[in-house]
């Protein structure tokens, strides 16, 4: 059969894509997935439960642990030392500002690319800290707590920055 025969494949469109590196980002999705499966394994071999329910108070304080600790990993200069293999340092807009860009092709630059969106590593915060919640409650509500003050701290300060400005 000659490559004008074959059938379409399902990720027609996409295999010569730069844009939108389908294989690396099945691979990351892969990734996130497996580790869900080890946690699902991990917490049956340890005999901890899932809970039906979490209480609102725990949403609230992982949710906000979430927005801060995502936002450290992916924009904060402090954190470059993780993000460096993967991005190329554009510039250092603030203390808490690093503008940084994916480097490099397939998986490194996917890689990059989740490692400077604080949306995207978000999902992945926000796992981390559920399966922290079942496995080791106290220490998971501690750290979230940790966060959740440090987000809070931080939108205070910006509430009076505002405010300063303003008179």
């Amino acid at each position: 059969m000659s490559e004008d025969e074959r059938p379409e494949g399902i990720f027609e469109g996409y295999d010569k894509s730069d844009e939108v590196p389908i294989t690396s980002y099945a691979t990351l999705a892969g990734a996130f997935n497996l580790i869900f499966a080890l946690f699902l394994l991990i917490s049956r071999a340890t005999g901890r439960t899932i809970p039906e329910r979490i209480e609102t108070r725990d949403i609230l304080i992982f949710g906000a642990a979430t927005h801060k600790l995502s936002w450290l990993l992916a924009r904060e200069p402090i954190t470059s030392p993780i993000r460096a293999p993967f991005t190329e340092l554009q510039e250092v807009k603030s203390p808490t500002k690093a503008e940084e860009k994916p480097r490099g092709t397939d998986l490194q630059r996917t890689i990059g690319e989740l490692l400077t969106c604080h949306f995207c590593l978000g999902m992945w915060v926000a796992a981390f800290f559920t399966y922290g919640f079942v496995l080791f409650p106290a220490t998971a509500r501690l750290i979230g707590a940790i966060f959740t003050m440090l987000a809070i701290s931080d939108h205070i300060h910006q509430t009076y920055k505002a405010l300063m400005e303003r008179t």
